[in-house]
């Protein structure tokens, strides 16, 4: 790291903190301004935070770590959430703008009634900020504390300080966005993402660009990978013998990940961005700019760098340093800088956010709902902020005992599966009922974690993840049907705020004498055209960056065939009556 890499990373530091100043005021203007944005966000600005949520600094390294342990196909394990992503464009986004709720925990008292609504409100606000949210910020800091290590920054400053480096380390980290996060509430932590995530994509693509031609472009990498026996990591999908990702594990991942996960209908962070955009247009539409921007466009320069990794460094003993080790061996000063401030950028990023929304479960569904109902705004930033050092405080812990991000992130898909189909029902069907969604999340998240039990031994991550998925169905259906229906004011309350489309909710149609605002038939065949044309997209792009020109022509074709079904969807919801294509449910 030259004196210009330090100024770089200096120069970056102190906008971020003068954003979050900037912003502070208006941050702290409301409970709902520091919370959802006075629910004023334009659409542009909540999907590129979200996408900037997502890219963090373990991203890249996790990448290159799946990418080296079992290829381009191993990326499958996140690619599947694209399927979720999309239903929650055409399904979800409307219906959660609509809400009107500050928090996604706040819908089981819209949804559900009495002390068991109240119950599961508090169960799913504890463990969505402490623990899984914890671990969550943890292994993002474990990546950054990576960084750090890897790069030597902490020799490199002028300290003397007493115990483990790692432990200082984590400490300045947390200490760093606690600042300017719990200063300026979700305003402050929206308009840095953007910055953050121009810088963090800018970062990527220098490393793939300064790496590449060393192995002599694509057209060297893909020889280098053949001569070295590694050819099938090229390969989408995991359909040679050698592949490295196991058939069952990739059926689970598109089988059943998808609707079996805890975010089905949205997940914690993107439901705050929706519920902050303007209007309900407006939420649909960043969610579509989402799944663009993380899928379609930030995808292919981690891939590349992760085979550039593989070829160049192929017997690291932890693979995910490969990425690390391209920045230091390839770009320049200044460069190295930039791209170092690129991993703080996307860090930032998604620590932030997981603050914030962490600190409004602790605020919104634990403290005013149970402590002090009558708290003033002023009271209810500041127990935020305290709520947020907690937080961090804890995140902290976890950063400084993990090890692997790649294990990590695969034990948080393991807890959170089981109560999927509970989450994505409970907006279509009147009889789902709060004791089923309070048992589908605790035995998904007990059968995961005894799953994990060594007496078991080693467990195909698939095969874990069928296991809990089925045996959380094996529960929660029974105390469904087992337990009472919730009430008809519950129901009719929750039908008038948010107005579902599909048959399960007949009655409360007649009872309120109100239509449906969405059209469930439609928006489902929207959601299928809308998943065969992000992923052909995605492939195309990704195929085209790898020289197989044929096999992105073909892709090409099937997104525009998929584009011109949405077309027609679309007019057909345009029609007049008379002359309307019905998807009417």
């Amino acid at each position: 790291m030259s004196a210009l890499d330090w100024l770089v990373i200096t120069v970056y530091l102190v906008g971020t903190l003068t954003l979050g100043v900037l912003f502070s005021r208006r941050g702290a203007r409301s409970f709902a301004d520091f919370f959802v944005g006075g629910r004023a966000l334009p659409w542009w600005l909540a999907g590129t935070s979200m996408a900037a949520t997502t890219f963090s600094v373990d991203t890249p390294l996790y990448v290159t770590g799946v990418v080296a342990r079992r290829g381009v196909a191993g990326n499958w394990e996140w690619w599947a959430f694209a399927i979720t992503h999309v239903l929650m464009i055409y399904l979800f986004a409307r219906l959660w703008r609509r809400s009107n709720v500050v928090t996604d925990v706040e819908l089981t008292e819209l949804r559900y009634g009495g002390r068991p609504a109240a119950l599961l409100r508090g169960v799913r606000a504890f463990i969505f900020a402490v623990p899984i949210n914890c671990i969550g910020m943890g292994y993002a800091m474990l990546a950054m504390r990576k960084v750090i290590e890897a790069l030597a920054l902490w020799d490199a400053l002028p300290l003397d300080l007493p115990g483990e480096p790692r432990l200082w380390i984590v400490f300045g980290i947390s200490a760093l966005v606690l600042v300017y996060a719990g200063l300026a509430g979700l305003w402050g932590v929206v308009a840095t993402d953007f910055i953050q995530f121009c810088l963090a994509l800018v970062g990527a693509l220098l490393v793939a660009g300064f790496a590449l031609p060393d192995v002599g472009g694509i057209a060297g990498l893909k020889s280098a990978l053949l001569e070295s026996g590694l050819g099938e990591r090229l390969d989408f999908m995991p359909w040679s013998s050698a592949a490295q990702l196991s058939m069952t594990t990739f059926l689970a991942y598109v089988g059943i990940q998808w609707w079996a996960f805890r975010n089905t209908d949205g997940g914690g962070q993107f439901i705050q961005r929706f519920i902050a955009c303007k209007t309900e247009g407006d939420a649909a539409r960043a969610a579509w700019l989402f799944n663009i921007l993380h899928y379609v466009i930030r995808t292919w320069p981690w891939i590349i760098v992760a085979l550039v990794a593989l070829v160049l460094y192929p017997g690291l003993a932890d693979p995910e340093i490969g990425y690390i080790q391209l920045m230091t061996d390839y770009l320049p000063a200044g460069l190295l800088g930039l791209v170092v401030a690129s991993f703080l950028a996307a860090f930032m990023s998604t620590v932030s956010t997981q603050i914030n929304w962490g600190a409004s479960y602790v605020v919104n569904d634990l403290y005013v709902r149970w402590l002090r109902p009558l708290a003033s705004d002023d009271e209810r930033i500041w127990i935020g902020r305290l709520a947020s050092l907690v937080v961090v405080g804890l995140a902290a812990t976890a950063a400084f005992f993990a090890q692997d991000i790649g294990t990590v992130f695969r034990f948080m898909i393991a807890i959170g599966t089981g109560p999927g189909a509970v989450l994505i029902l409970r907006w279509f069907w009147w009889r789902v009922n709060a004791w089923a969604e309070l048992a589908a999340m605790l035995a998904g998240m007990l059968i995961a974690l005894v799953s994990y039990l060594p007496a078991l031994g080693a467990i195909d991550f698939g095969v874990r993840l069928a296991i809990t998925a089925f045996g959380s169905l094996a529960i929660w259906l029974p105390a469904m049907l087992l337990t009472p229906a919730e009430s008809k004011a519950t129901l009719e309350n929750f039908y008038r705020r948010t107005r579902p489309g599909g048959p399960g909710w007949r009655r409360q149609r007649t009872a309120t004498g109100l239509e449906p605002l969405q059209d469930l038939g439609a928006d489902s065949l929207s959601a299928l055209f809308g998943i065969v044309m992000l992923f052909a997209l995605m492939f195309g792009l990704g195929w085209l960056a790898l020289g197989m020109l044929s096999k992105a022509l073909a892709a090409l074709a099937v997104a525009i065939g998929a584009g011109a079904g949405l077309r027609r969807v679309a007019a057909a919801r345009r029609r007049p009556s008379g002359d309307q294509l019905s998807f009417r449910s």
